[in-house]
């Protein structure tokens, strides 16, 4: 089997993969003592799943997306104006605990930057263009997060969240990913074994997200408690999100004059969420543990069953226009 064909079917069957890690890890948290003690594996796995999610941004792609003004505006509007009114809507449904809100909020706030794009790409989607739009969602999210939280939590926030986490988490989880995915890529251009590096790290996007949720469910699992309950009672909230906001996202595209395709990654955008790289910053926040983690891998979990959904319904969008 070929490279290409095997991130094919990689990418093909990640969903199957996912919830296959998640089984692994809550096995793994019953049957070994001490998981809990994972939870300072979570921010290296992350790392890496973020570095090999970034080499798949092709630089020639960046200049397309910053050159295609009005798609990247209207990617901007669909998440940082129009989800977020969404979740101030949705937001009130939410039991009555900032701590709670919180979590919600950092989940449902941050688009997704990495497996968004295979989705979209299975959805009949442009899923060039999402991953070209990587980096400007990145940076807009964590710029414009706090300024969010404060908005919707008011004095709650500043004693829950505080800016050094936030800075910590973009320079080690973002910033340097990023910069080393570039300088793998450059490599790759000058040389024929950066070439084959390049490809065979094609191959981990995929094992490495699988690796987070492990690591993830394996630590938190132990810990949770009553935390499952909590997670039960936001969970309706993250359904309704996964209803509304790739029609949102689709309706946006429709306002912007979009073709079809373009339009069908306006709703994956809009749907998808960031939630294991919100992850860390919700890990920073005193006496998270284990609160934040159960109700943002609930959201994680919600979503996955979500798009299965969306890789067939939304290739149904546009599909008579062009």
């Amino acid at each position: 089997m070929t490279t290409a064909a095997l991130r094919d079917r990689l990418e093909g069957s990640q969903v199957a993969i996912y919830f296959a890690a998640v089984i692994a890890g809550a096995v793994i948290a019953f049957a070994i003592p001490g998981t809990a003690s994972w939870e300072a594996s979570i921010n290296p796995a992350l790392a890496l799943m973020l570095f090999v999610t970034f080499l798949q941004v092709p630089l020639a792609e960046l200049g397309r997306a910053f050159r295609q003004t009005r798609v990247l505006v209207a990617m901007l509007v669909t998440n940082f104006v129009i989800v977020p009114l969404l979740v101030a809507i949705l937001i009130q449904f939410a039991p009555n605990d900032p701590m709670i809100r919180l979590g919600v909020l950092l989940v449902l706030l941050c688009p997704c930057i990495d497996y968004v794009v295979t989705f979209a790409h299975l959805g009949r989607a442009d899923a060039k263009l999402l991953l070209a739009s990587t980096p400007a969602l990145l940076i807009v999210q964590m710029l414009l997060l706090p300024v969010y939280l404060r908005l919707f939590l008011g004095a709650d926030a500043s004693r829950l969240v505080q800016a050094g986490p936030f800075l910590h988490a973009f320079l080690w989880l973002i910033a340097i990913p990023l910069a080393l995915a570039f300088i793998v890529q450059l490599w790759a251009r000058r040389s024929v074994i950066g070439e084959r590096a390049s490809i065979s790290l094609g191959l981990l996007p995929v094992p490495a997200t699988a690796l987070v949720l492990l690591i993830v469910i394996a630590a938190v699992v132990p810990q949770l408690g009553q935390a499952i309950g909590a997670a039960l009672r936001v969970t309706p909230i993250y359904i309704a999100f996964a209803i509304l906001a790739p029609l949102l996202g689709w309706g946006v595209s429709r306002v912007a004059k979009l073709d079809a395709e373009a339009g069908r990654a306006m709703a994956f955008s809009a749907a998808t969420r960031n939630s294991l790289v919100v992850l860390p910053l919700a890990l920073a926040v005193p006496g998270a543990v284990p609160l934040l983690p159960a109700i943002i891998v609930a959201q994680t979990l919600v979503e996955l069953v979500a798009e299965l959904v969306f890789i067939r319904a939304i290739p149904r969008l546009g599909a008579t226009t062009a």
